[in-house]
Formats: structure tokens, sequence, C-alpha cells
């Protein structure tokens, strides 16, 4: 293998592939990025065996390459080395007693290799009947659902988000049992298959940050896997087993109670008054809805209490008390972006609604909490 290559270039490479990279030491050559130069191009790949990521470098954005091979590089060393170097062209190129040198002007830095042979043979194939959707529109889909994911490993498929397709309808839902988001998108085109997966909520947020253009891209899914394509990027999650909860039935379709609210202003008032919840877990709110107005009150015994008002329009005329925790709710309205947002409930002990006023396709729904 042999190559020059600009800084900028192969660095961009290197940061896409590099959060594949094992953080653990079990099995070393999973911390490897492996360099695969051929003659269309350099292919950087890199996986922990749950996801893998790999990234093309088309042959026109190198500056030469003069002889094709392949070599299986510690990751992080060579990440951080190469961040490091000054905006320069780099000679790599390597030789038979396994090592790789990167030259510049002014450094030589020889890196051992492993086996080639040692890599996990990796199979980055497509699917039949691949998806394609907006890498933007995906990204913000991603991004309004996993934060509701569980963080508890006693039940793994909280851990991820139920991704459904059937006919053009493209539907996300994550949910850890106190909140549930769920987000649907029409797609240009209808697909026969249906589709029901579960993707572990700390890959696809891996996938979410690679994402940087607004582009066409791919999904191809397997029995055990999912396959993104975007650009020059190919990513590979696994699946989690098991089934996920069904929802649908846990959203209501009418409501007794609803009100309309500015979301700056509801945000606000409700950042505040977390702030004396004390040190409980749970950040209780009360909220009374009254006539036009909305109150929320929080105490704890070490901090004090503080009672807050804001405005509202009380669409029904009814009023209603409730208590939930802060925390759920002030992490729902992060996700919206529209001025006005609707609270719907039905009473004070089931679930409510958050949605914006013109958006019916994306829902949030937070469980109350019984303090009595």
């Amino acid at each position: 293998m042999k190559l020059i290559i600009e800084k900028n270039i192969l660095m961009e490479g290197l940061n896409a592939v590099s959060r594949a990279l094992s953080t653990r030491n079990i099995i070393p050559v999973l911390n490897c990025i492996k360099f695969d130069l051929q003659n269309n191009g350099l292919y950087l790949t890199a996986t922990d065996n749950d996801i893998t990521i790999q990234y093309y470098i088309d042959k026109k954005d190198i500056k030469s390459i003069e002889e094709t091979g392949c070599s299986i590089i510690y990751g992080k060393t060579l990440l951080e080395v190469i961040r490091k170097l000054p905006e320069t062209d780099i000679l790599i190129e390597n030789f038979e007693n396994n090592e790789v040198s990167f030259k510049t002007n002014n450094s030589i830095y020889n890196f051992n290799c492993y086996m080639v042979e040692d890599y996990p043979n990796i199979s980055l194939e497509e699917g039949k009947n691949p998806i394609s959707i907006s890498s933007n529109k995906f990204k913000e889909i991603i991004n309004k659902t996993t934060f509701a994911c569980s963080l508890q490993e006693s039940n793994p498929v909280l851990t991820g988000v139920n991704v459904k397709i059937q006919g053009d309808l493209f539907e996300c839902i994550a949910t850890d049992s106190y909140r549930i988001s769920k987000i649907n998108l029409k797609l240009d085109e209808m697909y026969i298959e249906n589709i029901n997966i579960v993707i572990p909520a700390k890959n696809i947020n891996e996938f979410a940050k690679i994402i940087n253009s607004d582009s066409k891209m791919e999904i191809h899914v397997f029995s055990n896997k999912v396959i993104f394509k975007l650009d020059n990027i190919i990513f590979q999650s696994s699946l989690l087993n098991g089934n996920y909860p069904q929802l649908e039935n846990i959203f209501p379709n009418e409501f007794e109670y609803k009100i309309k609210v500015n979301l700056k202003d509801f945000y606000n008032t409700l950042d505040r008054a977390s702030l004396l919840t004390g040190s409980s877990k749970k950040y209780i709110i009360d909220a009374e809805i009254k006539d036009n107005y909305l109150k929320l009150k929080a105490s704890s015994a070490e901090m004090g209490k503080v009672e807050e008002k804001i405005s509202i329009e009380n669409l029904t005329n009814n009023n209603i008390y409730i208590s939930f925790s802060s925390k759920y709710v002030l992490e729902s309205l992060k996700m919206f972006s529209s001025e006005d947002i609707y609270i719907l409930l039905n009473s004070g002990v089931k679930p409510f609604v958050l949605k914006e006023v013109d958006n019916d396709n994306f829902i949030q729904l937070v469980f109350p909490i019984q303090t009595n």
C-alpha cells in the first residue's frame, strides 16, 4: 500500500469510522482501523462487532495511488497523531515487516500493524428493496425519539427505537415506560414488505452524528442487522431481539381537557420551578389548570417552595390537577420547534399528550406521578 493524501481528507474519514472503534480491549484488533487501498480509492473500516462503519475516499480525492494493499492499524493513537499534524500531504506506505509509515515533510511515524487475516470478515451487502429517505429528515426523527429510550439494561428492547414501515408510512417510536415519543413520516413511495425492527439507540445516535448533508440515503433491513448507506458512508448496526411493546392503544383519540400554551413560556417557567424540586430523582411538579392560567408548584424540605402562573388558552374550560416529572416534560419540550403547543389530558391520573399545534405527525406522551 502506497498513497499520498491530504491530511484533511484523511481526517474526515478517520473521524467517521472511529465511532465504531471498540471501547474495550478484550479483542485488540477491534481497536483498529482497516486501510484497504484499491485502484478506485481508499476504504476505511472500523467495527466493534456491534456497529461497523466504512468510509470511502474516491481516487479523485487522493493525490496519488502507487501501490494497492491493506493494513490494520491501531485506531485511537493514529487518530490523535493525524489530528495534531499540520495541514499537509501525507505519504502512507506499508512495509514487509508489518509496519505502516505516515510521512510529511517534517515527520515520520511508523505504526505496527495487525495481521489482515485477524480482522473480522465484514459483509456490507445490499438488500433487495432498500428504503429511500432524506438523511436530514431521518436525523430529525432519530433526535426526536432516542432521548425517550430506556437506559436500563433490565429490559433491553426498550434501549432501542422501534422502526416500522407499512406502505408509505415510516413510524419511529421510543419509550422508557415513563414517556413515549412517536413520529411519523410519509415516504415518497410505497413498500410492499412491512418492516418492524428495534435498533439500539446508542448505535443509531452514532449514525445520526455522522449525517452532515441533506442527501437521499438507503436503509437495508436484514433479519439480524440494518445497513444505512449515505454518500460515501456505510453504517451497519445489529438489531435488538424481542418484541417491542404495542403502544398504539396507549395514545388516546379524544381528550376532555385541551389547553394551548406558548412553548417558550411553558419551558422557562417549568425550568425555574424544577430548581426547587430538591434532591428527589422524580422532580415532581404539581400543576393546576384553572380558567385561563396554568399554575406550577414545587417544594422540597431542604430548598423551600415555589408557585408560578402562566397564561394559557383553555379550550375546554375545565379545571384539572396533575403531577408529573419536570425532567421528562422538559426533555419532551426541547424536541418541539413551534411557537405554541397543545397539552391534552383526560384526567389527573392518566397519561397526557404534548404536541405541536400544526403537526399531528409528532406526539409525545408522559405518564403522571401519583403523589397520594
